[in-house]
């Protein structure tokens, strides 16, 4: 049964109303916004008073269809906000077609009035398009930071599941969209409040601006063995310029034919076959999240002949790399650009 909501103390009191501009984008993620907007309702609740109000609003001012079809009726289209409020955009799927230039012009209009924006899931890719996180730090989802990366070098790209950077906010997508609204409404109301809208949403354990998105290693693979980890994590920060098994197996104290039997015992397959399916799978996301040619995607990823490249991708995915970049936008095609 649900807690009795506690009274607001004076502080509580005293405090004003904040409001929330979540901008719509089409295709949006529903589990990031509804992970933003639900922990304000029931702060709302507990405190026994409106703490915080929230519009929603799109380009068309009418409705916006979020990621999985539903339609949400919208309060506002792209009006100028209170410089108090803050701007949330809310992206998802196939974020690039969705920011508009209509969408870039308002965001980069009320940051310079000096508006807090932020950008939830893919949300963050429309804030970088508009100029607004150049030498900030900023977070993404994890499927889609290849291409961030690529498309905008000024951003310091974090894998933290939030990141505040003065009034620039973003959130990684999924429910990390909840653990930059509890930290808000903490700033704003005290821990107390955090804590019990968090008990309230049977959240027990917050996350900080600390803690990164993936899982680790370990649980990813379901292997509990340290230098198979290490070696992993060696190849997953060197796509760009492989390193051979031979160096792989001398950095952590192994014989080359040792690795080899480690990775067949715990992963079925060679050293070399899974480094080329991490490469491959970085390839496949700049292929679908960026407009870099094959041959730089093949460079990017540590081949040094495109034909090899095409070669081992069509062996991997039954499909060569430019008839991969030509299925984006066909009805039917399997999507890739995916947020949570």
């Amino acid at each position: 049964m649900p807690s009795p909501p506690r009274k607001a103390t004076q502080t509580e009191k005293a405090a004003p109303v904040r409001r929330f501009v979540f901008l719509l984008l089409d295709r949006f993620t529903m589990l990031a916004f509804a992970s933003a907007i639900e922990p304000l309702r029931i702060a709302n609740r507990v405190a026994g008073r409106t703490v915080y109000s929230w519009a929603l609003a799109g380009e068309n001012g009418q409705n916006a269809i979020c990621s999985n079809g539903t339609s949400f009726h919208l309060d506002m289209g792209l009006d100028e906000v209170e410089r108090d409020d803050i701007v949330l955009v809310c992206g998802g799927i196939d974020v690039a077609r969705a920011t508009t230039r209509g969408v870039l012009n308002w965001l980069r209009r009320e940051a310079r009035r000096g508006v807090t924006v932020g950008g939830l899931c893919t949300g963050a890719h429309a804030l970088a398009k508009a100029g607004l996180l150049d030498n900030r730090k900023a977070t993404i989802h994890w499927e889609n930071q290849d291409g961030f990366l690529e498309e905008f070098e000024e951003v310091k790209l974090t894998k933290s599941v939030f990141v505040m950077d003065g009034n620039r906010w973003t959130t990684a997508g999924g429910t990390s969209s909840l653990d930059l609204m509890l930290k808000v409404i903490a700033a704003d109301h005290g821990e107390d409040l955090a804590n019990t809208v968090a008990d309230q949403l049977i959240y027990s354990t917050i996350r900080t601006d600390q803690d990164t998105q993936r899982l680790s290693i370990p649980t990813r693979i379901g292997v509990r063995h340290p230098k198979l980890s290490q070696v992993i994590q060696m190849m997953e920060g060197n796509i760009e310029d492989p390193m051979s098994p031979a160096d792989l197996a001398e950095e952590v104290g192994m014989s080359t034919r040792q690795l080899e039997r480690l990775f067949r015992r715990y992963l079925n397959r060679s050293p070399k076959r899974y480094y080329m399916e991490l490469r491959l799978q970085k390839a496949r996301n700049l292929l679908m999240q960026t407009d870099m040619s094959v041959i730089n995607v093949a460079l990017a990823c540590g081949f040094a002949s495109p034909s090899h490249f095409s070669k081992c991708y069509r062996s991997h995915y039954n499909t060569t790399p430019y008839r991969e970049r030509g299925t984006q936008g066909i009805p039917g095609a399997a999507p890739v650009r995916l947020s949570i």
